[in-house]
C-alpha cells in the first residue's frame, strides 16, 4: 500500500513523508523536479520519487495510479490565488481519473467559516470542488504553524519577534511534524476518516509566551514587537485580513477532542518545540 505525497519537498508534504516513513509506510514523493537535492534526499530516506506538477491533472493522475491514498496541498504564495484554485481543481480531477481510494486534502482551519481571508477562501473553494466530486476524501485543516517562527531568524538574532497580534491573545498553532502524524493516522484508518474534516492545533500560546519561549531556547531575551493591523493591511492585504481574524476571533479547534481522536500523537507544546530548534543568540545580529 503506497501513499502518494504531493509537495513532498515542502513544509507540510515533507512532514507527511517523514511521518509515513517513520511508520514504515511505502511513500511515493511527488515533486516538480526529481533531480532537486531535496528530492534526492527523500529518495535516500526510502521514498520513491516521481515527477508531478500541481497544475497538471494528467501528471498527477499518473502519480496517483496504484496508490492506496494521497496527501495533497495547494500553494497560494507562489503563482497566486487563481493558480492555487486551479491546483485544487487539478488535484481533484486527477484523483477522480485515477480512481484514488482516499485523498487527504490539506486546507486551513476556519476556511469553512466564510472569513473573507483571500488564501482561506481559495482553500474553501477547493473543499467545495472536492465535496462535489464524489472522490473519497478527508480534509485536514491545520492552524498557524510553530514553524512560521523560523522565518524570522535574523530578527531573533536582533532580540526581537514581530507579530500583528496583541501580546496576550492566544494563537492556536501546531508543529508541522504533528500535522504529518495526523495525516499518517488518517490514511491508516480510511473507513473512519473518509468524509470527515479534521482541524488541527497542538498548543495556543500568546505572542508574549512565544517570545519568552524562544528567548529561553535561544539563550537571551526576545522582545515582542506588535505591528498595527492597519500597517499590515497596507503592506499585505491578505495577511492583514488573516491577522485581523486572528485578533478578533481566531481559530476554534477543539484541542481536547482532537487529542481524544488521536491519542497516539504526543502533541509537542510550543516551548518544547522551541527548545528543539537552532536559534541565533539574541543580540548577535
Amino acid at each position: 500500500m503506497k501513499i502518494a505525497v504531493l509537495g513532498a519537498t515542502g513544509g507540510q508534504g515533507g512532514a507527511v513523508v517523514s511521518a509515513l516513513l517513520d511508520e514504515g509506510r511505502s511513500v511515493r514523493a511527488v515533486v516538480r523536479d526529481p533531480g532537486d537535492a531535496r528530492a534526492r534526499a527523500l529518495e535516500s530516506a526510502g521514498a520513491e520519487v516521481v515527477a508531478g506538477d500541481l497544475s497538471d491533472a494528467a501528471s498527477l493522475a499518473r502519480a496517483f495510479r496504484g496508490a492506496s491514498a494521497a496527501f495533497a496541498v495547494t500553494t497560494p504564495f507562489g503563482a497566486g490565488l487563481e493558480a492555487e484554485m486551479a491546483q485544487g481543481v487539478a488535484i481533484v480531477e486527477a484523483a477522480a481519473r485515477s480512481a484514488l481510494p482516499h485523498l487527504v486534502m490539506a486546507s486551513v482551519a476556519s476556511a469553512d467559516q466564510h472569513t473573507g481571508i483571500p488564501h482561506f477562501e481559495t482553500k474553501a473553494r477547493t473543499e467545495e470542488v472536492l465535496a462535489a466530486s464524489g472522490v473519497p476524501a478527508t480534509v485536514v485543516a491545520p492552524t498557524y504553524f510553530f514553524d512560521n517562527a523560523l522565518g524570522a531568524l535574523q530578527e531573533i538574532a536582533q532580540g526581537q519577534m514581530t507579530l500583528a497580534l496583541p501580546a496576550g491573545t492566544p494563537l492556536q498553532q501546531v508543529a508541522r511534524r504533528d500535522l504529518g502524524r495526523v495525516v499518517a493516522a488518517v490514511v491508516a484508518d480510511p473507513d473512519r476518516w473518509i468524509g470527515q474534516r479534521v482541524e488541527v492545533a497542538g498548543d495556543d500560546p500568546t505572542p508574549a509566551q512565544m517570545a519568552r519561549a524562544i528567548g529561553a531556547a535561544a539563550g537571551g531575551p526576545v522582545t515582542l514587537r506588535q505591528i498595527s493591523l492597519e500597517a499590515l493591511r497596507r503592506m499585505n492585504p491578505d495577511m492583514g485580513a488573516m491577522y485581523t481574524f486572528l485578533t478578533e476571533s481566531g481559530y476554534s479547534v477543539d484541542m481536547e477532542a482532537l487529542r481524544a481522536n488521536f491519542p497516539d500523537i504526543p502533541w509537542i507544546s510550543f516551548p518544547d518545540w522551541a527548545e528543539e530548534q537552532r536559534w541565533p543568540v539574541p543580540g548577535s545580529g
